[in-house]
């Protein structure tokens, strides 16, 4: 009779062995796919990222955001030109030199009005070959067939109900990451999204730009431009930390708290992420 309950208890153990194993495969693969897919997504340049958004975007700007920057352009430099004139005496003292200064600051207003969209392209194009150039250092995926040749002998010594609720910490561990997965995925296509909206509005603010009262403004959005398309090389920064502390996952000695340090990186990864606005911004000094 002792002989037939032992067999079933084996049975059983044998039954949550396999069971435990294949949950740690599907929450090693998902924590890869996910190192994988923000890495792929944060080097995508915005025409890259969705190329039918991207030429909406540029068909709005073109058709109804330049005719206005055009108007914002001739104030400006008209203004330019009245405020010249009358510092100089209302030209009893002019330099015939400026209004040559001030027809080529109209032809470079001009021309970067015409070409907005090549600008900030290149902004962004300067981004993605750091970021591209970055991608190099994210190696720290979790190595699964290593993993579970490590973890099956510790398996091997665990009771039929330690198993058991291994089995369900690693469910209910693999729900929260899942769900901060979520966030993620939110924090990582809204930088995106606001990268779209930053992009729509770029002729207005860049109208301004050779002007020395209004050219704050265009500075300032040029510094939002840099700060925004180098927000995806701190992601990188942070997704390759992530991968490589939670790659020590395999040289842990107790199982429970390898798990729940993993869910612990995982949340720090989307604070981290979130903060990389706020800092590029800080760091390129826009505001």
């Amino acid at each position: 009779m002792q002989s037939l309950i032992d067999s079933i208890f084996e049975s059983i153990k044998e039954g949550l062995i396999e069971a435990v194993m294949a949950q740690f495969v599907i929450l090693f693969e998902f924590i890869n796919q996910q190192v994988g897919e923000v890495a792929a997504n944060v080097g995508q340049t915005p025409e890259d990222f969705n190329p039918g958004v991207f030429a909406m975007i540029r068909n709005l700007s073109n058709t109804v955001i330049v005719p206005i920057a055009g108007m914002i352009l001739t104030f400006v430099m008209s203004y330019e030109l009245i405020q010249m004139i009358m510092e100089k005496n209302n030209m009893h003292d002019f330099d015939t030199f400026n209004i040559f200064k001030w027809i080529l600051k109209t032809f470079c207003a001009v021309y970067i009005l015409t070409n907005t969209f090549d600008i900030v392209i290149a902004v962004f194009d300067i981004g993605q070959h750091v970021i591209n150039s970055s991608a190099g250092i994210i190696n720290g995926s979790l190595d699964i067939a290593a993993t579970l040749a490590d973890l099956e002998p510790q398996l091997q010594e665990m009771g039929v109900w330690e198993l058991m609720g291994l089995w369900l910490e690693i469910n209910i561990v693999g729900l929260m990451m899942r769900i901060m997965s979520i966030a993620i995925f939110i924090i990582v296509i809204g930088r995106m999204l606001e990268i779209y909206l930053t992009v729509s509005i770029a002729p207005i603010p860049l109208s301004t730009i050779t002007d020395r009262e209004w050219g704050q403004m265009g500075n300032n959005y040029l510094k939002s431009l840099f700060a925004v398309a180098f927000q995806g090389f701190l992601i990188m920064i942070c997704v390759a930390i992530y991968a490589v502390l939670v790659s020590g996952i395999t040289e842990a000695d107790n199982i429970h708290g390898a798990i729940w340090v993993t869910v612990g990186y995982t949340a720090l990864l989307c604070f981290s992420l979130f903060k990389t606005a706020s800092l590029s911004k800080s760091l390129f000094g826009a505001h």
